[in-house]
């Protein structure tokens, strides 16, 4: 395929994915339909067929988009080339760049729907586990791994350890966006203090 139409092609993608996201949120599963996402994103429901096939297939690479997408900005921002950073800081700016990227409007709606479209789509509460605080889990106990092995951690157990220190981080502010709504996200410095009890007392318990 000729270079031109393969952009033409990520583009349509790129603009159906953008509007199925947007009318995914506002409206849900049941209340989107192909038509509305064809005449947001300015492209004939045909084109929108011929790359999802169906309102079921967008609905869950809208999903897996913004929940690879979230990982990967964390990622980014604390990459692994952090190892060599003494424990606490690296903790500690892990923390609140997690708090800043997940707790977000946008993601606490994904996650809501994703709850409300779970019987209908069980898959999708896994893929969303999965890439986004299995994944995590997994990157930070990689790092946890390396510092045991250098004396700066008391941890036989570095994925239990990772998982302790992600839900004692993620699981009040979490829960409070999920239920309250929007109101419900904490300001930010509430998340920076949050962040920095919640290494203080992870380091208590793991400090060697």
């Amino acid at each position: 395929m000729p270079n031109g139409a393969v952009k033409r092609q990520t583009k349509s993608r790129e603009k159906i994915l953008v509007a199925a996201e947007q009318l995914f949120l506002r409206s849900g599963f049941p209340g989107t339909t192909m038509d509305e996402v064809a005449a947001t994103a300015g492209i004939s429901k045909q084109t929108v067929y011929s790359h999802f096939g169906s309102k079921e297939s967008l609905f869950v690479e809208v999903v897996e988009a913004m929940t690879g997408g979230a990982s990967q900005a964390l990622e980014q921002q604390i990459g692994l080339r952090e190892r060599a950073v003494p424990l606490e800081p690296f903790l500690l700016a892990f923390a609140r760049q997690q708090l800043s990227i997940v707790l977000t409007p946008r993601l606490m709606q994904l996650r809501r729907l994703v709850i409300g479209e779970v019987e209908r789509f069980p898959d999708l509460g896994r893929a969303l586990h999965r890439q986004g605080p299995q994944r995590s889990i997994e990157k930070l106990a990689a790092v946890l791994e390396e510092h045991a092995g250098r004396g700066a951690l008391d941890c036989a157990d570095p994925l239990a350890a990772a998982s302790y220190f992600n839900w004692l981080l993620m699981g009040e502010p979490v829960n409070r966006a999920m239920l309250l709504g929007d109101s419900g996200i904490p300001a930010e410095g509430d998340l920076k203090a949050h962040a920095q009890e919640s290494v203080r007392i992870f380091m208590a318990a793991f400090r060697p």
